[in-house]
């Protein structure tokens, strides 16, 4: 892992649960390396498993809200012009507008276990003009089990936090298999109930 990387997570180690929740908010730093950091420091006495979970959603549900307003107030011109500095390039915004139109609102949950879809989903979202209550509430619901899970593993490995990228695959590709045969299955009722 990169020195560049070590020295952020000791600022915001520093921090505590606002340098979770901020470290999440940013997202220059993937949030499974956070978040299993955050349960490392768990795992030390420094912070609580609850507190943690807590600064983990809010700092989650706050970074989606950022592109969901840059979709709703910027719109795609924005946000291919600016979208790099944050890591979401025209190819993320494809992808995930693509998504957004084949399956409806009810992806800004799914989608949030699936890689690459994950962040950029919002920005379709914001585009759409989806509501904003409904878009906060889906993603909230999606944040915490992502938090709780990558808490849990770092509470685990403790000290060979760093490992979290290798350990995690095991759990994430069934679960993003999973969250593809949902949106799977919703397509297959819409349809179905169209007929």
């Amino acid at each position: 892992m990169g020195e560049l990387i070590n020295n952020v997570l000791l600022w915001l180690t520093d921090l505590g649960y606002f340098g979770i929740a901020l470290g999440l908010m940013i997202e220059v730093i993937p949030s499974e390396i956070v978040l299993a950091y955050g349960g490392y420091m768990v795992s030390q006495g420094t912070i609580t498993f609850f507190g943690a979970v807590i600064a983990g959603t809010v700092g989650g549900v706050i970074a989606q809200l950022f592109l969901y307003w840059a979709g709703y107030y910027g719109g795609r011109p924005f946000l291919e012009k600016y979208g790099k500095y944050v890591f979401i390039h025209k190819k993320h915004i494809d992808m995930a507008e693509s998504w957004f139109e084949r399956y409806g609102t009810g992806v800004i949950f799914t989608a949030r276990f699936i890689p690459v879809v994950r962040h950029a989903i919002s920005i379709p979202a914001g585009i759409a003009k989806m509501s904003a209550v409904r878009f906060t509430i889906l993603t909230t619901l999606a944040v915490i089990p992502w938090s709780i899970f990558f808490l849990t593993l770092g509470v685990q490995l403790g000290s060979r936090w760093q490992e979290i990228e290798t350990v995690a695959v095991t759990y994430t590709r069934p679960v993003a298999l999973a969250a593809a045969t949902v949106i799977l299955a919703y397509i297959v009722v819409k349809v179905w109930k169209r007929k």
